[in-house]
């Protein structure tokens, strides 16, 4: 018996049928997922379209396409649908960005047209912690960021960005995208730092956040201040903050390469239980 397929962007009515796929793992999607819980599927709201892989008239499978594009829960039928619309469409993403499985099957049906990328990460383990660190002692000076306090953070963003990136989050429009962003966290009370004459000298953030999984994103310490175990501590700070405060699930995703970050994590409690790949372009 022959299956119909089809690749479309979600209606608005189909939340409840998106949601149940997302949070059918909660810990991968939670970047999605906790953009889909506030903004819904218009895509103005979200920031992006939704599209949908159907087989028998039943959603399957999806993906985001907004500044990144974010293959989710997709079987290698469904990459090949969303391939072919990424094709049509042309591309508009700054990254693509998801499992390794998926996103390498993507990546590898789009470079011929998209490509080259500027970079490539093939293989960003995923890792997570439910416990509060258990040997290393949470920095007692790492605080949530103020309103106030935005042109304190920022430079310590910005520097983050650019060396974890490649590029300066203040190219193109100046940077207000990103200000917005960062600004968004700090109003949300997810942005921390250890501040020390009036300068970050570690930070990190909760990027995304849902009711079961939450994910901390760009930790940094000042290079002026490595060596001092910094991460560490911080990192166990900012844990303990995503555990009482947000999910029972904490997550990130580090580059393989990156051998003393990894170290550092499992130190404070994580443990690896996937990969994302990451393409830059």
């Amino acid at each position: 018996m022959l299956t119909h397929t089809t690749t479309r962007v979600l209606e608005p009515s189909e939340l409840g049928a998106a949601l149940a796929i997302l949070e059918s793992d909660p810990v991968t999607n939670a970047f999605v997922t906790s953009r889909v819980q506030v903004a819904g599927l218009d895509p103005w709201r979200l920031g992006g379209e939704m599209w949908g892989w159907y087989a028998d008239g039943r959603l399957r499978s999806l993906c985001y396409s907004g500044a990144n594009l974010v293959p989710i829960c997709a079987t290698p039928e469904a990459v090949r649908g969303f391939a072919d619309r990424a094709r049509r469409t042309g591309r508009r993403c700054s990254s693509i960005v998801g499992p390794v499985e998926a996103t390498t099957q993507l990546w590898r049906l789009l470079e011929p047209n998209w490509g080259p990328a500027r970079e490539v990460r093939a293989n960003q383990p995923l890792m997570v912690t439910e416990h509060l660190p258990a040997t290393v002692p949470p920095d007692p000076l790492v605080r949530r960021i103020r309103k106030d306090e935005l042109d304190v953070i920022m430079p310590a963003c910005v520097a983050m960005f650019t060396e974890e990136v490649g590029v300066s989050p203040l190219a193109g429009d100046g940077g207000l995208l990103y200000q917005a962003r960062v600004a968004e966290l700090v109003g949300a009370g997810r942005s921390f730092a250890r501040i020390e004459d009036g300068k970050v000298v570690f930070k990190a953030e909760i990027g995304a956040a849902t009711p079961r999984a939450c994910q901390i994103q760009g930790v940094w310490v000042d290079p002026a201040h490595r060596g001092r175990g910094l991460s560490e501590t911080g990192m166990a700070a900012v844990v303990r903050y995503a555990l009482t405060d947000v999910a029972p699930v904490v997550s990130l995703y580090v580059n393989d390469y990156n051998t003393p970050a990894r170290a550092a994590y499992r130190r404070v409690g994580f443990r690896e239980v996937g990969a994302f790949m990451s393409v830059l372009f």
